[in-house]
């Protein structure tokens, strides 16, 4: 259980955000963000481990928010081409709100190099620049532009 509250901890102003992005209601993404973890901790024996943990609660906070469509629309009426819309729109926000995930995972790696790696980095990844651009800009050659930008890499994925 103490390892549940850790993942509770990590990720729930994630899974909070994501559904926020779904409902637009600030009290619907509360009350499923909480029940998403009320069903991951039922379930985390079935946990398989061939996803992010993180993408394992969207996709119960996602099949949460479908349930909760299907309980409105029988409310409602809602119409079954909005809820289509609905579906095809939350695919596009978990890829973001996991693309945002793994572009801070980068930035933060980023931080742990030297200043000069770290320009290395920003001019090729940000500005798009050659090596040959990169040793012009920063006084060196292309070569321990390339090497730098080869070895900066290296030291991010060890991290």
């Amino acid at each position: 259980m103490q390892n549940m509250e850790k993942i509770y901890q990590e990720y729930s102003e994630t899974v909070y955000k994501y559904l926020f992005c779904l409902t637009s209601d600030a009290d619907l993404a509360e009350d499923l963000t909480q029940e998403t973890f009320a069903i991951a901790v039922k379930n985390i024996p079935k946990f398989r481990g061939d996803c992010k943990v993180s993408s394992w609660l969207c996709q119960i906070a996602k099949h949460l928010w479908y349930k909760e469509l299907k309980r409105n629309k029988k409310d409602n009426n809602v119409s079954l081409e909005n809820i289509s819309d609905e579906l095809i729109d939350t695919q596009t926000i978990e890829k973001t709100v996991h693309q945002k995930e793994e572009k801070l995972q980068l930035f933060k790696n980023m931080q742990k190099l030297d200043e000069l790696a770290r320009q290395v980095i920003y001019l090729r990844i940000m500005g798009n620049l050659s090596f040959a651009e990169i040793g012009e800009v920063l006084g060196k050659t292309s070569n321990w532009a390339r090497v730098t930008f080869f070895r900066a890499k290296q030291k991010m994925k060890e991290v």
